[in-house]
Parts: C-alpha cells; structure tokens; sequence
C-alpha cells in the first residue's frame, strides 16, 4: 500500500471534512517555540506601536490580545506564562505613558482585571481545546481502523490489471460510508465491483460490508459474472430492510481486449482510450439494482466491451456523477476525466487524485455524498501478458 498520509493514498478514504481535527492535531505537536513565536510577535507589536505613539497615547490595553491567542495555541501552563509577561509588559507600558490622575488610574485597573478574566478564561478554553483535540484524533484513528477493515486498499497489480482506488466520505470523520468496491483476482478473471447502498450511517456501512463479503466469496465459486450478480441481490434481499438496495456494476476483464459488465442499477463506467477519446459504457439491457430483483423477475444480461491496450476504466459511484457546482450543473465527467488522464501520464493514483480535486474545485467545497473512484487498465502488452 502505497502512502502518503491518511485522505491523500490510495485506496484510502480522503475526507471531505475534519481539516480542523488535523490543523489541532498538528498545533499540538509543534514545538513550543514555534507556537510562541505569534505570542511574542503579537506583545513586540504592542510594544512597539506604544513606545512609537508616545507618552501622550496609551496603547498598553492592546496587550489583552495575548490571552485569547494564547487559548488557541498553548498548553495551559503555557498560557499562564505568556500571559503573565503580557501583564508585566503592560505595566510597563502604563508607567511609560504617564498615567498619573485618578481618571487615569481606574482605566488602568479596569484594563488590569479585565487582563487577568481573559487569562484565566484563556486556561480554560485552552485544556478543552486540547482534551477535545484529542478526543477527536482518536476518534479518526479509530476510523480510519474501521476503513482498512471494510475497505483494504487494492494492490496497485491485480492479475494482469492494474488498479487504483480512492474513497471520499461526505461524513466529518468517519471516513466510512456506503459506497464500495473491490478488485479480485479469481480462477475465472480478474473481477472488479463497485456498488453504492441506499441509505447513510451504520446501517450503510453494515449493509455494505455484507455486499463485500458476498462478492469476496462468490468470485471464487461462481464461473458466470451473472451468476456472482445474482447471488450479491439475494444476500442483499435476504439481509436488507424493506425498501433498501445497492446499486452495483460489475466487471470481469478476459484477456487479451475484453471485459464483460453486469449492471445492477449502477451509474455505467467511463473508458478512456489511449488518443484521449471516452466513452460511456451504457447497458443495452439496464437493471434493477441488488435486492429488487424478485419484484423486477428475470436476471441481469452480461455484455462485452472491447478494452484495449493503453484503455482506462474508470467507475465511480454517483456522489461523483451527481456532484453540482454553484449553478446546480453535474459536473462535466466525460469531458473533464479524458484530459486530466492525459496530464497525469501513467501515474493511476495521480489520475483519480486529479479527479476529486477538480471534482471538489467544481462544486466549490467538499462533496455533499460519499464517492467511491476506481481505475484500471491492463498492466503489460498483450505479448507479455
């Protein structure tokens, strides 16, 4: 498995939220130097700014800065500290300004008592943020825990395939979802699913962890893509509230320029050739998705599609089809994935993180649905395969 951090590898969930867990994970291991260094640059600009004003302007009030940006960077004893030399500089600067009438006197110990509430409410803010931080941080850890249990990351070669995947959950933190995918190679071809479970939540993430497991153990026992398809709907039926289903598309790559596709309500798949033209793959013979087929009778139709050398498939699930910017419009798929294939070389990863960011540029912010993305194409010529 291929990493760079947790939301930037492959086959691992990028999430479209939690940026504020990282940004406190991260403050809290930098070293104290450097999360003073605005402390001190916040007292010298007081500082500065009152001995240049003169003894006339009292400027020293402006060092009750030093507390609330303490509470957003420190450990508390470390608040405690900065704070105390920001009132010692204060008193310094009062004394430098002159003040000397009783008018004068009662604004200085207004500004003295007001200093010391902001600073012990500073401590407070402080030892929460941290233990809240914390909390947090775990709470991810866990999550990402549950994430390389549902979903593993596909080798970047599976057979004579080569693979990449990439999760983006709409969940802040969770990371996990209902949208799947998994990339098998099995006595009859490699066979790849992806499917998305109507529905959000644990419920989403149970049901789609029963869709992997029917698949991870059909692909090995069934010789027809149509006969794994139809054992998929039946666990689906079998284990799903009324009304529940999962879309699915799968495929089954035959050497050395085909692959065949059963579609189960699915949104259909994207190749790309080699020149840069795309197509999109639609079902001649579309279907119900998993867990609908006994009201629909009859089975899902198989069709081939020629996939040659060089080509791509990219399948993905609707949280990317259905994405909108700001004018309600889908976002351009067939027209924007060609070319970013293109500027991304061979580099597959870099192909699928090129996507979800222009995805995400787009809309204009995180994705308001779970996506699921994966990529292949064949690993060697046909004369080394």
């Amino acid at each position: 498995m291929r990493s760079t951090r947790p939301g930037d590898r492959a086959g691992f969930p990028a999430p479209s939220a939690g940026l504020a867990v990282e940004t406190g994970a991260t403050l809290l291991g930098l070293p104290m130097w450097q999360r003073l260094l605005p402390i001190g640059a916040a007292m010298a600009v007081v500082c500065a700014a009152d001995l240049l004003a003169g003894h006339d302007t009292y400027l020293a009030s402006l060092m009750s800065v030093v507390p609330p940006l303490a509470a957003l960077l420190l450990y508390p004893l470390e608040v405690v500290v900065s704070s105390s030399l920001g009132l010692l500089l204060m008193v310094g600067l009062t004394r430098y300004d002159g003040l000397g009438d009783a008018e004068a006197r009662k604004l200085f110990e207004g500004t003295l008592v007001a200093y010391v509430a902001l600073t012990v409410a500073a401590v407070f803010i402080s030892h929460f943020r941290i233990i809240r931080t914390r909390h947090l941080v775990a709470v991810r850890t866990v999550a990402e825990a549950a994430q390389l249990a549902l979903l593993p990351p596909p080798e970047p070669r599976v057979g004579p395939v080569r693979v990449a995947a990439r999760y983006v959950s709409a969940a802040d933190l969770a990371q996990i979802g209902g949208d799947l995918y998994a990339v098998l190679d099995t006595p009859y071809g490699v066979r790849a699913l992806i499917g998305d479970v109507r529905g959000k939540g644990l419920p989403a993430v149970r049901m789609a962890s029963l869709v992997l497991g029917a698949f991870r153990e059909s692909v090995y026992d069934e010789p027809e893509l149509a006969g794994v398809a139809a054992r998929l709907d039946r666990s689906v039926a079998r284990h799903a509230a009324t009304g529940e289903f999962t879309t699915a598309l799968l495929v089954q790559f035959e050497p050395p320029d085909t692959i065949e596709l059963v579609h189960c309500g699915h949104v259909p798949p994207l190749r790309v050739r080699p020149d840069g033209s795309a197509s999109v793959l639609e079902p001649p013979d579309p279907w119900v998705p998993l867990g609908l087929a006994g009201l629909a009778g009859g089975k899902p139709q198989p069709w081939l599609e020629r996939f040659a050398p060089g080509d791509r498939l990219l399948l993905y699930t609707d949280g990317v089809a259905e994405a909108r910017d700001a004018d309600g419009a889908f976002y351009p798929l067939a027209t924007r994935v060609p070319e970013l294939i293109g500027s991304a070389a061979s580099d597959l990863d870099a192909v699928l993180l090129s996507v979800h960011t222009d995805v995400t540029r787009t809309t204009g912010g995180p994705l308001r649905d779970d996506a699921a993305l994966m990529l292949l194409t064949w690993a060697d010529p046909p004369a080394e395969r």
